[in-house]
């Protein structure tokens, strides 16, 4: 591949990181509101919704690993390529940082996951 064919890779991949990012936290924003009255419900129905928060959760956390692995897998490709644009260079210096998608962003996810059950069960 191409410098640009890969820095469009990388572009995809960072734009499923964003996505990845939307659904979680939006269900996690309703569920912090409706933490309180679904906790007043029958066992049924707060087993349902902890079940649907942790299966959404480990989607979600595999969609942003697979599209940070990914764009590590592109920024490798383009570090053996020849040449040192400044985009080249932005995007390989960026590696780093998608250890944070993989690893650091999927444990606060989990944190607030446990927060939330704790308001429901607790």
């Amino acid at each position: 591949m191409t410098e640009a064919e890969l820095i469009q890779e990388f572009q995809r991949n960072r734009l499923h990181i964003i996505l990845a990012q939307l659904a979680p936290t939006g269900l996690l924003a309703f569920a912090a509101l409706a933490t309180p009255v679904i906790a007043e419900s029958n066992a049924f129905v707060t087993g349902a919704f902890g079940l649907i928060l942790l299966a959404s959760g480990i989607l979600g956390a595999l969609a942003e690993y697979s599209a940070a692995a990914q764009a590590q897998a592109v920024i490798d490709d383009l570090k053996l390529l020849p040449g040192t644009s400044a985009t080249r260079n932005r995007v390989i210096s960026f590696r780093p940082w998608l250890e944070v998608v993989k690893f650091v962003t999927p444990a606060i996810f989990i944190a607030i996951f446990l927060a939330i059950l704790a308001g429901l069960y607790l």
